[in-house]
């Protein structure tokens, strides 16, 4: 079956980090599916952007946190592929999707713990499992870590180990994928200013200012940083790197 461009498959890419990196994948002329969880208007809006842009786009429902949903979730992409795209595969999976939890490591709930295990890691690892049947030779993974795997800012340990599991799970990918010439890296944004964990970053200008103060470049990070490092990791310019950690964070708590 022809396939005209490559396509790239974003998780979480109705807003945020995750509408920038498709727009951004977009701009690089591929394709792309994202996927969105509640927030279907967004999602036709990022779809609606990305075909302004000139390339093809769909948006399908997830859950990334439930494993069991994910049969279903790849019966529907591999129906769409053809009929939407001309394609029987993807050739790049971003895991982007997630959510944030803010709790001191002697307040955080089994149940909250459990959501993040669900999304960050246990979700993640198996959708690209999942996923490896519709995943091209010589294609790409792309996960999404954080700073805070790095550096300690209290209230995320079980977000951040989260995390840095999937940044363990990356080298590996890299390892046993590399076989059939698929890449695996991971980005680690530093502190960005959208609406995650309930937008604080973005809203409040006093916690804003003092996560400012800890960044090399001086200022808090924006969705704009970060899409076109996914991007370029979309891209032949990138066909030798792999199983690599890119911590884009303008330098934060050197």
């Amino acid at each position: 079956m022809s396939q005209s461009a490559k396509i790239a498959l974003v998780t979480g890419g109705s807003r945020g980090l995750g509408k920038n990196m498709a727009l951004r994948i977009a701009e690089k002329g591929l394709d792309v599916i994202i996927t969105y969880h509640s927030q279907k208007d967004d999602a036709l809006q990022t779809v609606a952007a990305i075909e302004k842009l000139g390339r093809k786009a769909l948006a399908l429902q997830l859950n990334t946190g439930d494993v069991k949903s994910f049969d279903t979730f790849f019966g529907e992409l591999e129906k769409a592929l053809p009929q939407t795209f001309g394609a029987a595969q993807i050739d790049y999976l971003v895991n982007n999707a997630g959510i944030g939890v803010h709790a001191a490591f002697d307040a955080t709930r089994e149940e909250d713990f459990d959501t993040l295990f669900n999304i960050h890691f246990k979700g993640v690892y198996f959708f690209t499992q999942k996923a490896l049947r519709l995943l091209a030779d010589g294609g790409g993974i792309i996960n999404v870590s954080t700073g805070l795997a790095r550096f300690a800012i209290p209230g995320y340990s079980a977000y951040a180990a989260m995390k840095g599991a999937m940044e363990v799970v990356t080298r590996y990918q890299a390892n046993e994928l590399g076989k059939r010439g698929i890449r695996s890296n991971i980005v680690a944004p530093g502190v960005i200013a959208t609406d995650f964990g309930g937008g604080t970053v973005r809203d409040n200008a006093d916690v804003n200012a003092h996560i400012a103060a800890t960044i090399a470049l001086g200022r808090v990070g924006l969705p704009e940083d970060i899409g076109g490092v996914v991007a370029f990791l979309c891209t032949d310019d990138a066909r030798w790197i792999t199983a690599q950690r890119i911590e884009i964070s303008g330098g934060q708590n050197l």
